[in-house]
């Protein structure tokens, strides 16, 4: 199994945590299980973290059964759809968003 993990980083300001994550699930989400070959789909908005830690809003996990399949999802539209959604909530965060791309499985 394959993993593409986005990392979201950085403060919000005002309203902007609740307008964010509103529109993780109302806008983001919903693109994200369309993803090709997406085998599951989660996103984790940060709880409580170690007092020298990065300041991470939300982690988000899809996984693939194989590389040649997160291959074909990057390479879809959806992507190019997700991602201006992406850049557009990204207006509402002083920050960044990166990803890695992990493999392994569970046991």
């Amino acid at each position: 199994m394959i993993t593409r993990t986005a990392i979201f980083e950085g403060r919000f300001s005002g309203d902007n945590e609740a307008r964010f994550f509103a529109g993780v699930e109302d806008r983001l989400a919903p693109l994200w299980r369309q993803f090709p070959h997406a085998l599951d789909v989660r996103w984790f908005r940060m709880d409580t973290a170690d007092a020298d830690a990065r300041p991470i809003v939300m982690i988000q996990q899809i996984d693939y059964p194989s590389h040649e399949a997160l291959a074909e999802a990057v390479a879809s539209p959806i992507r190019d759809q997700s991602r201006a959604v992406t850049l557009d909530l990204m207006t509402l965060l002083d920050g960044s968003f990166y990803h890695f791309i992990s493999e392994g499985g569970r046991r």
